[in-house]
């Protein structure tokens, strides 16, 4: 069988979503795709579907009107996930804070896993924030992976995966909360 899971590490696809600011971290997420830093050698690719991505981008604070559509984009999104709130702004509501159409921070939507402090945040600062996010994305995949057990037997792991060589034909699934 396939280990997509070494994939996955090798090539996040990463979903940027402008939550409504100033544009200032925008141009430096475009500053990383760009020549001098380009991101992609990494493997890392900016993409347009959240049905595709691993990694959500999130710049600006929330507001009115995008807090619904952040929620909506962040659960259409596969598990497991890892968000990346770029800038002050994302993080706390930054110099938007307290004004009549700003609801706030990121963190109070959905679950935040890496800050990125900043305004505006330096793409050497975003690169190392999605760097921290590939590892939180690795284990929560070793989590998501250790939550099926073999009927009626132990998990196995090799190298730190599961083994799934001798596959029974049924699955019992556990969930975590």
């Amino acid at each position: 069988m396939f280990e997509l899971k070494k994939f996955r590490k090798k090539s996040p696809w990463i979903l940027h979503f402008n939550a409504g600011g100033c544009n200032g971290c925008d141009i430096e997420i475009l500053a990383c795709l760009a020549p001098k830093y380009d991101i992609e050698r990494f493997g890392m690719i900016n993409t347009g579907n959240p049905k595709q991505s691993d990694i959500l981008l999130i710049t600006g604070p929330v507001t009115k009107r995008t807090r619904e559509r952040l929620v909506e984009v962040y659960n259409q999104m596969p598990e497991p996930k890892v968000v990346v709130c770029c800038g002050s702004c994302a993080s706390t509501g930054g110099i938007f804070r307290g004004m009549y159409n700003i609801e706030g921070g990121v963190d109070q939507f959905i679950p935040v896993d890496v800050y990125v402090a900043g305004c505006a945040c330096r793409p050497e600062q975003i690169i190392d924030g999605v760097v921290v996010a590939l590892g939180i994305l690795e284990e929560k995949t070793k989590e998501i992976e250790k939550t099926i057990k073999l009927a009626n037997k132990p998990v196995v792991e090799e190298d730190g995966q599961v083994n799934r060589r001798n596959m029974p034909a049924e699955l019992t699934y556990e969930t975590t909360v």
